[in-house]
């Protein structure tokens, strides 16, 4: 059975460790622990896969810029025939605290653009999302500048604990369901 793991992100090196890579940051950790090997994808991404708890997990980082991040989780899934239900995306959240993870099986994108086009892409929002807290936005910031802004260090200290923690609840995931994993890891 084959299943499809995105972590939404910007390209580029000015990107590298903003606030909204969180979701690239998760799909690293997991692509290292797991021993995975980037290639290009379609000029829309990089991927690789793992073998995780006997399941075939696809790995994809979308180089398509957030918004239109759509374009290359529905390619490689429609190439590899991975039904949405078998799709899980990883996304910072400005909603959850720093550090904060909650993985859930289907909803709406929450004002998450990458999410949104995904939705869009696969015509359903019964995908399923392990979403990172990266903290309320301070009133004085533009959400836009807060998310493509860098953490501080003292967010970095609890950030690097909760990413081995989205990895261990991915693990869980593909192992053990989604229910199990909600309930071990939210």
């Amino acid at each position: 059975m084959q299943y499809l793991l995105v972590g939404l992100g910007n390209p580029g090196p000015e990107y590298e460790r903003t606030r909204h890579n969180a979701g690239f940051r998760i799909v690293d950790g997991a692509a290292s622990k797991w021993g995975v090997e980037w290639k290009p994808w379609q000029k829309l991404g990089v991927y690789g896969k793992a073998n995780v708890a006997g399941r075939e997990v696809f790995l994809l980082k979308p180089h398509t810029y957030m918004n239109l991040s759509g374009q290359a989780v529905s390619s490689l899934a429609r190439f590899y025939k991975i039904p949405p239900q078998r799709v899980v995306v990883c996304f910072d959240d400005v909603s959850l605290n720093v550090g904060k993870l909650r993985l859930r099986g289907s909803g709406s994108a929450g004002g998450q653009k990458g999410m949104k086009h995904i939705i869009e892409q696969l015509g359903t929002d019964k995908i399923a999302r392990l979403r990172l807290g990266i903290g309320p936005k301070p009133e004085k910031f533009d959400l836009v500048d807060y998310v493509l802004g860098k953490f501080s260090r003292e967010d970095e200290k609890l950030l690097e604990p909760a990413l081995e923690r989205a990895v261990l609840a991915l693990e869980c995931y593909f192992k053990d369901g989604l229910e199990r994993a909600m309930n071990g890891f939210n």
